[in-house]
């Protein structure tokens, strides 16, 4: 009797001794920053976006010719001298790409190329350099001294000419034989069949009117009459045809 009432007395003074069976602890609630949340959220954004444009850059790039090995001007581009290089593509920029590095051997250098360059189109040219018993000759042709719209690769035939109305400085000492051909005595002939290498410092056509910078690919037994002519400005260019019958 005193143990039920001693029961109901503790029961009526307050909590139970022990809490009930599955009842939790009060936790203090979390504190809630917006802020970060934000940083988060940008950060994630910011790396997306950045992932994006190295994907996009990436495929505007393009796979070019780089020269590993010097390659003199008038010399063929050798395929141990390239190797391929990743470029920015760029519109303005005529890059030779790699897959067209099996047309390299249609031609040559038009300048000195030096180790690690990359390979662009006005590198090159279809001229073809002088032969073994041929050289290059330079002129500095006035008006009246060559034909309308010259340009590389024509052929000429060269004259020696008074500039003055006077008598040539040849003399009689003879015209030399240059080309294929020349002539001999008081011929005037310098050379009958000579290849324009280079015409105003380029590959266009000359629209005459003024001074004419010049080169011929001539035989080696012709360059010294034709360069003395030339010094003295004596030197007269005429085309003829391309090929001879």
């Amino acid at each position: 009797m005193k143990t039920q009432q001693h029961a109901q007395a503790g029961t009526r003074g307050g909590s139970p001794v022990n809490p009930p069976v599955g009842e939790r602890l009060p936790v203090t609630p979390r504190e809630r920053k917006p802020a970060l949340a934000a940083l988060a959220v940008l950060l994630i954004l910011a790396g997306a976006l950045g992932s994006t444009i190295l994907v996009l850059r990436a495929g505007e790039r393009v796979e070019a010719i780089k020269v590993t090995h010097r390659v003199s001007a008038g010399e063929k581009v050798p395929e141990s001298a390239i190797s391929s290089v990743m470029v920015a593509k760029d519109s303005d920029v005529q890059y030779v790409e790699w897959s067209q590095r099996g047309l390299l051997s249609k031609y040559r250098a038009s300048t000195d190329l030096v180790e690690g360059s990359v390979l662009v189109g006005p590198m090159l040219t279809e001229q073809q350099g002088p032969k073994a018993n041929q050289v290059v000759v330079g002129l500095a042709l006035k008006s009246g001294q060559y034909p309308d719209g010259l340009k590389a690769g024509d052929m000429v035939a060269a004259y020696r000419v008074a500039t003055d109305g006077s008598k040539s400085s040849a003399g009689t000492g003879g015209a030399a034989t240059g080309g294929t051909g020349g002539a001999t005595g008081s011929d005037p002939l310098l050379v009958n069949r000579a290849k324009v290498q280079t015409a105003k410092g380029g590959n266009g056509a000359s629209a005459g009117g003024g001074d004419l910078p010049v080169s011929l690919i001539v035989d080696q037994a012709a360059a010294p009459k034709l360069t003395q002519a030339a010094a003295a400005g004596e030197v007269s260019l005429v085309l003829v045809p391309a090929h001879s019958s």
